[in-house]
């Protein structure tokens, strides 16, 4: 997350934005009110309204609710007409994969992050998320020993080996469960970093179907 964020007023003209954006290389600035609430954001796209619908005026029959939307930011103004609202934003504390998910889902390229009374503390990027499989294997390492084994296996966690090679996790060793295998898998592939996870476990009890039918019971 870049905490350093530039943001503008409501009040911000398009001349404004337009400088801001060309001069720190932008693609997108978010719109504060005066309580740091955010309350748009302006991409790039929303100020090329004015080239693409310059001196196309009127409305056309049976034209969608998102185009009149684009023509009428061709007459923007200001910030608060130009911006996209509601904006797509990230609770403070949200785990990479939700922040990843969450853009590909509304299809943006960057989340303004705000903090439990909605105020704006930073904005997090596609290239900001991309940046965390650049950290060093012994690094990914020693967070899933800590994180994972040492809290999920308290007992047994240094019968476990992790080997880490490029982000993809190698997992080996006894394990006394398959239910306690696959929680240690799925929250080794939630540690920044992780590429991809193998299971060479060596399991003592088969407690959950394999085929994905449900969970053994013992009479």
């Amino acid at each position: 997350m870049t905490k350093a964020v530039v943001s503008v007023q409501p009040t911000a003209t398009y001349r404004e934005v337009v400088d801001l954006l060309i001069g720190r290389r932008f693609s997108a600035v978010p719109v504060v009110d005066g309580f740091q609430h955010v309350t748009g954001v302006i991409s790039e796209a929303d100020l090329l309204r004015k080239i693409e619908y310059a001196g196309d005026d009127a409305p056309r029959l049976f034209e969608g609710r998102r185009r009149r939307g684009e023509r009428a930011k061709a007459h923007a103004g200001t910030a608060a007409d130009l911006m996209s609202s509601p904006p797509v934003l990230a609770l403070s504390g949200t785990p990479i994969a939700a922040a990843a998910r969450l853009m590909d889902v509304e299809n943006v390229k960057r989340l303004p992050v705000v903090d439990d009374l909605g105020r704006l503390i930073g904005i997090v990027s596609r290239g900001d998320l991309l940046k965390v499989h650049l950290r060093p294997d012994d690094e990914i390492r020693a967070d899933i020993g800590h994180n994972v084994f040492d809290v999920l296996l308290p007992d047994g966690s240094e019968q476990v080996d992790v080997a880490v090679a490029e982000g993809v996790v190698r997992l080996t060793g006894p394990i006394d469960r398959r239910s306690t295998a696959n929680l240690a898998i799925r929250l080794t592939r939630q540690v920044p970093g992780v590429v991809d996870v193998i299971d060479k476990f060596d399991v003592a009890f088969q407690d959950t179907d394999t085929t994905g039918a449900g969970v053994f019971f013992v009479a």
